[in-house]
């Protein structure tokens, strides 16, 4: 994207969130800490991987943790910066998420924008293809919002697959689009960041908003120095990554 461009949805997106960021004390109480062995290791680049051969660049928010849509929503509404101004004037959503409930509202989403939603429903975002256990939060009046495959909640657990983060980006990016990362895994993003920075071509990502959730990152498979120097190494390559970033705050 052109650099007058890029800096104009950075100051928009900046403005957004500085306005809506929330206190996340909450979210801590609810935190456990339960680890578990990791599913797979990190798959940062794989010559099987296909590029996406489309030209015409665009728009590509990429939803890891997407729930029932809610934050594609605050995508379209502008919230992730102006839709407006994507390159073409087009976009696609990639969404991700674990929890089974949601298959069902991810898929309707999908339905209303045939060809340009892409839905990843009951499959846990992770950097790696395997299988993981994840945990359910029973608290549906908050949208089940801890559920996560780094800790527990009671007995109501299912088993997904993964899928690669980076692979998302290896095929479904192209040179000259605009890439939105949202990132709100539950503890999983200390082991999904530090894999992407060792992504090659990690620069075609141009935004990423990340909710942290250090009660957390105990159960993570790189520690959190390794984890500090990936968002260092990712900022470095021309990222930006607004700082106290909570999904719902739109």
């Amino acid at each position: 994207m052109a650099v007058l461009q890029k800096l104009c949805f950075l100051a928009l997106v900046g403005s957004s969130l500085s306005a809506h960021l929330r206190n996340s004390t909450a979210n801590v109480l609810r935190g456990g800490s339960n680890a578990t062995a990791p599913p797979c290791q990190c798959q940062a680049a794989n010559p099987a991987w296909v590029a996406t051969t489309r030209t015409v660049p665009k728009c590509i928010f990429i939803d890891l943790g997407a729930a029932d849509g809610n934050s594609f929503n605050e995508f379209l509404n502008n919230a992730y910066g102006p839709v407006a101004n994507c390159p073409s004037g087009q976009w696609e959503a990639l969404l991700v998420e674990a929890n089974p409930q949601f298959t069902p509202a991810l898929t309707a989403v999908a339905a209303q924008h045939p060809g340009m939603v892409h839905t990843y429903g009951s499959t846990a975002a992770y950097m790696c293809q395997g299988q993981t256990s994840f945990s359910i939060d029973p608290d549906a009046a908050n949208n089940h919002w801890g559920s996560s495959m780094k800790t527990t909640h009671g007995s109501t657990q299912v088993t997904v697959p993964t899928v690669n983060v980076v692979q998302l980006l290896a095929e479904n990016v192209a040179q000259g689009d605009w890439v939105i990362l949202k990132v709100d895994i539950e503890g999983a993003e200390y082991d999904v960041i530090p894999c992407l920075a060792q992504y090659p071509n990690k620069g075609l990502l141009d935004i990423m908003f990340m909710e942290e959730h250090k009660w957390l990152q105990g159960n993570a498979v790189y520690s959190r120095p390794q984890f500090d120097s990936a968002l260092a190494t990712l900022r470095n390559t021309g990222i930006s990554i607004p700082e106290n970033y909570h999904s719902g705050t739109f």
